[in-house]
C-alpha cells in the first residue's frame, strides 16, 4: 500500500479548516448571544462575562497541549509531502493517524458526555459549550499555523 501526500492536499486542508473556523466563530457568537439572553431572562445576566472568562481560562490551560498535538499532526502530514511510503511505513503512518483520531474523538466524547450529564443551569452549560468550541478552534488554528510554518521552512516542496 503506497501512501503519498502532496502540498496541494495540505493547502486544501488548511482552507477547509479556515472555513470551518469561520463557521465555528459564527456559531460561538450566536450561542453566546442566546446564552446571554437566557441569563438575562432568568435574572442572572451579570454572570455572562463570568462564563466567558471561565471558558477563556480553561482554554489558556488547554492551549499548550492542543498546540503540541496539532503541531505533531501537521508535522506527520507534512512529512509525507513528495514521498511514497512502503508498506511498513504506511502501516506506521496509519497507526499514528488512527491514534490521533481516537484522541480527537475522546475529547469530543468527553465534552458531549459532560454536557449531557451537567445540570441544566445555563451558566454551567455555557462554560462547557464555549470551552468545547474554543477547543476545536484552537486545534484548527494550531494545525493551520504549524502547517503554514512547515511549508515556509521547506521551499521547493510545491
Amino acid at each position: 500500500m503506497a501512501v503519498s501526500l502532496d502540498l496541494k492536499k495540505i493547502n486544501k486542508t488548511i482552507r477547509i479548516f479556515a472555513v470551518a473556523q469561520l463557521g465555528l466563530m459564527a456559531l460561538l457568537v450566536y450561542t453566546a448571544v442566546n446564552f446571554q439572553h437566557k441569563l438575562q431572562m432568568i435574572g442572572r445576566g451579570q454572570q455572562f462575562m463570568g462564563t466567558v472568562i471561565a471558558a477563556c481560562v480553561i482554554q489558556l490551560v488547554l492551549f499548550y497541549p492542543i498546540f503540541k498535538f496539532a503541531g505533531k499532526e501537521a508535522d506527520r502530514d507534512f512529512s509525507l509531502v513528495g514521498r511514497t511510503l512502503d508498506k511498513e511505513e504506511g502501516k506506521a503512518f496509519t497507526k499514528k493517524k488512527r491514534w490521533a483520531d481516537v484522541i480527537k474523538m475522546s475529547v469530543f466524547g468527553f465534552y458531549f458526555i459532560f454536557m449531557v450529564a451537567a445540570p441544566s443551569d445555563p451558566v454551567v452549560l455555557s462554560v462547557i459549550y464555549y470551552s468545547f468550541v474554543l477547543t476545536i478552534l484552537t486545534y484548527l488554528q494550531s494545525y493551520n499555523f504549524n502547517a503554514k510554518r512547515l511549508a515556509k521552512e521547506a521551499p521547493g516542496k510545491e
